[in-house]
């Protein structure tokens, strides 16, 4: 069964070259930690126009994508190195749907999060991994790791159960929201939202809706 196998927030700020902070060295944390809906308690995020927020309370990165990493790096990606704050085992991030559901935990206590888009690497994350072209090389690798929701806040610890209870209908993964060129997916999802099935981010659906017009330009469909 699927399940969390670390929960990482901010260990210390790092500066960046304009002089400002990055909260982005994220490492586990022993024990319980409280979620609400802007993330784990004792966690920040300090670029606020591109982190954090309802839409953007949690990172999620799945272990077995890490290891891929390993394994193309020769260095070990540790959990919270990509500034996650929930590594998933066993859970297909990748392909997780947008507005897909997980619960964390079980009984009425459960925490409950909706995915809601894909991460895009930045120049801070770059820094951070201090590899050649890292933000063209991880784009291209097609495992960005999914912001979330917090729809029911609790408390979350490593080890919990993680199910997914909700799939829509629609068919738009973390991965085609992060594709550049799939129009008919990103229509698809903004179908959905129309039609009440999921509450579009705002980001996502300005994302979506620049992409799903590429249909109307002769652009080859992906």
């Amino acid at each position: 069964m699927p399940s969390l196998l670390a929960v990482n927030r901010v260990h210390g700020l790092l500066p960046t070259p304009k002089g400002g902070e990055t909260a982005i060295d994220k490492r586990p944390v022993a024990g319980p930690v409280g979620v609400g809906p802007l993330g784990l308690e004792g966690d920040r995020q300090m670029d606020t126009r591109h982190h954090g927020g309802p839409d953007k309370a949690l990172y999620a990165y799945a272990a077995e994508d890490a290891r891929s990493w390993s394994a193309e790096l020769g260095r070990e990606v540790a959990p919270g190195l990509f500034g996650e704050n929930l590594t998933t085992q066993g859970l297909d991030v990748t392909h997780a749907l947008i507005g897909e559901q997980w619960r964390i935990g079980e009984g009425e206590g459960a925490v409950v999060v909706e995915v809601t888009m894909p991460r895009i690497p930045c120049a801070t994350f770059q820094r951070r991994m201090e590899e050649e072209r890292w933000v063209r090389r991880f784009t291209l690798h097609g495992a960005p790791g999914a912001y979330l929701r917090v729809v029911r806040p609790g408390v979350l610890t490593a080890g919990m159960p993680v199910a997914v209870v909700r799939r829509p209908a629609h068919g738009a993964t973390v991965l085609d929201a992060f594709d550049r060129d799939a129009p008919v997916a990103m229509q698809a999802l903004l179908d959905a939202a129309a039609a009440g099935e999921l509450d579009l981010a705002d980001a996502m659906r300005v994302h979506a809706e620049r992409v799903a017009a590429r249909r109307f330009r002769g652009v080859p469909m992906g």
